[in-house]
């Protein structure tokens, strides 16, 4: 299938590793040159060129933090004009209510919030104009069923869901669509440190610990981020233009609902 991307440019952040990654790669295949963001300058760049090595596109990287008002700068002076706009960032750190305070929660804002309504409303209105865009938000499972001890997390993440899901509807007759993909566990660097907590907290084997968690989930797996990332490719190219202000859930059929 054609997605229709060849000759488009994608920002993806947080894209060194892990889901980024997977979606990074799924639309450099598919042709679109890219923009690829992450905090550590040395993973991004080892990415950056296997990504320009195996599919002969264009990659420029910018080392920063996306979520700074000084590296969200960075980012945007190298991503202006792109067509397809990728937000991911790291999920704030687990707690009870009783741990969270205000600023525990502004600084979630900051991050899976506030950065992604920035850079949506920093680059959308070139899309509008030129009649085509795609933004992607990865959010989480947690959306659809929130998770206790994730309370700074689901708080941000649903109030960013709350935003596209006005804001896509808005927008979407210029020609330009935003969706959200709710990811389940998947097997990257964040679920070896899970089920590292779970190894030592429980005394079994990393191994014991990925196997209790896979048993949960419908699917018997964790995810990959190459499927991951062949999802976030088919959101943004040329078939998914009816698709407005979705929250599709790539958890193995993790959460249980009907709707």
């Amino acid at each position: 299938m054609d997605l229709g991307l060849k000759g488009k440019r994608a920002l993806v952040c947080a894209s060194s590793k892990g889901l980024g990654l997977g979606c990074a790669r799924a639309l450099a295949e598919a042709g679109a040159d890219l923009v690829m963001n992450a905090r550590g300058s040395d993973a991004l760049e080892a990415s950056a060129a296997e990504i320009r090595n195996a599919f002969g596109v264009d990659v420029v990287t910018v080392a920063a933090d996306v979520t700074s008002e000084e590296g969200r700068a960075k980012v945007l002076e190298a991503a202006r004009g792109v067509d397809i706009l990728v937000n991911n960032a790291g999920g704030p750190p687990p707690g009870l209510w009783t741990d969270w305070e205000r600023d525990d929660f502004i600084a979630a804002l900051d991050a899976n919030m506030l950065t992604p309504i920035a850079l949506i409303k920093a680059l959308v209105p070139d899309m509008m104009e030129r009649g085509w865009g795609r933004v992607v938000n990865i959010t989480s499972q947690a959306v659809k069923a929130p998770i206790p001890v994730l309370g700074l997390s689901n708080s941000a993440r649903a109030g960013l869901t709350g935003y596209v899901a006005g804001t896509s509807r808005q927008i979407a007759g210029s020609g330009v669509t935003i969706n959200n993909l709710l990811p389940g566990i998947h097997a990257t660097d964040r679920a070896v440190s899970l089920d590292t907590g779970v190894s030592k907290a429980q005394g079994i084997s990393i191994d014991e610990a990925r196997a209790a968690r896979e048993a949960t989930i419908p699917a018997g797996r964790y995810g990959t981020i190459e499927e991951f990332g062949a999802t976030c490719a088919f959101l943004c190219s040329q078939h998914a233009g009816f698709i407005v202000g979705q929250n599709i859930l790539l958890d193995g059929g993790g959460v249980n609902s009907t709707l």
